[in-house]
């Protein structure tokens, strides 16, 4: 918890800074804490996966996260993201933590919202440090309530015999107990392996098993603040590596998002909240 209060002064910090500068009119403060924090965007990319099925060549899956329902983000901004998610026809849905601040009651509103989400196999979820550092209880109560499934050091199988994905999430890195090994144990020898973490930097821990091709992440909000050249100078633990976009580590493949919410002050600037369409291709 030291750590987020840290965070949240240096972006206290920056928001005055920007409010003494160039940022500092009528219109600049209403883009940063108006405007650029509800304004979606869709990011798509293709990664090339190894040992990918025939089956799956072009296999769509949608990633959100860090929806941070209430006080700032609020629920028409998550049907807003929601819509724009099952526009998009994806065959898999799956959500990388966070989705409450710090009102933890807020989930039994932003959950019955999320199993709107349509997608041919599926919506699976895993859990945030927020999510942990509210109620863990409370959060999972509120995904299964809406029959979100959770995985948690867990896995699923998506396909058949042969044309097999496996589908795995990890418990919290920062505040939680993740175990890779506990999530792979069931996955079938060969299947290429699409793993959920929230906290992206632990990328380098799980590409050293070598059957994880892709690691969905998110946690850092690309730091809400990003300047031309420098970035964002203020980022979580555990999301300050790997802060943004597609990496290749070692032979993973690692997509962090942007999330959808954000933590105090309020403020987006060059880095908006985002839904991703990932299609997976085959690679060597």
């Amino acid at each position: 918890m030291k750590d987020q209060i840290t965070r949240r002064g240096l972006l206290k910090a920056f928001a005055h800074v920007m409010i003494g500068g160039t940022l500092a009119t009528v219109p600049g403060y209403l883009y940063t804490t108006e405007l650029e924090p509800e304004w979606l965007s869709l990011e798509r990319l293709t990664i090339p996966i190894r040992r990918l099925p025939l089956a799956f060549e072009g296999f769509k899956i949608v990633q959100m996260s860090d929806f941070h329902l209430l006080p700032f983000t609020k629920i028409d901004l998550v049907r807003e993201a929601v819509a724009i998610a099952n526009k998009l026809k994806p065959d898999l849905v799956l959500l990388t933590g966070d989705y409450v601040l710090s009102i933890v009651d807020s989930i039994f509103e932003l959950a019955p919202v999320l199993a709107t989400l349509d997608a041919k196999n599926g919506i699976f979820t895993c859990l945030g440090n927020h999510d942990l550092w509210t109620d863990e209880a409370v959060v999972r109560t509120g995904l299964e309530e809406s029959k979100l499934p959770l995985l948690k050091n867990a896995g699923v199988e998506i396909g058949s015999g042969r044309s097999v994905l496996y589908v795995a999430g990890l418990d919290d890195g920062w505040s939680g107990n993740p175990d890779l090994s506990r999530a792979l144990e069931d996955a079938p020898h060969g299947a290429p392996v699409i793993l959920m973490h929230h906290e992206p930097d632990f990328a380098d821990v799980n590409s050293r098993d070598g059957r994880v091709a892709l690691q969905l992440s998110g946690h850092s909000h690309g730091g809400q603040v990003r300047l031309p050249i420098i970035g964002s100078f203020v980022l979580p633990e555990y999301g300050q590596k790997y802060d943004m976009g597609l990496y290749r580590v070692n032979d993973m493949w690692l997509y962090t998002n942007r999330g959808i919410g954000v933590i105090a002050p309020p403020v987006r600037f060059n880095c908006r909240p985002e839904v991703t369409e990932i299609t997976l291709v085959q690679g060597r």
